[in-house]
């Protein structure tokens, strides 16, 4: 199974949510793009990391 943890910065706040941009490595394009995380976990945080894995 592989892993990859991808990471994100602050973009914009919403009523209920963050959005959040993603840091694409160095010469690669993004894996995820925008996200949207509800603010009752988001908090204050200005980074976030997410690791995703590939099942099959």
């Amino acid at each position: 199974m592989a892993e990859k943890k991808v990471k994100f910065e602050f973009e914009k706040e919403n009523k209920n949510s963050v959005r959040y941009n993603e840091i694409p490595e160095e010469g690669m394009p993004p894996v995820i793009g925008s996200i949207y995380v509800q603010k009752w976990f988001a908090g204050n945080s200005k980074k976030i990391a997410i690791t995703i894995a590939k099942v099959d």
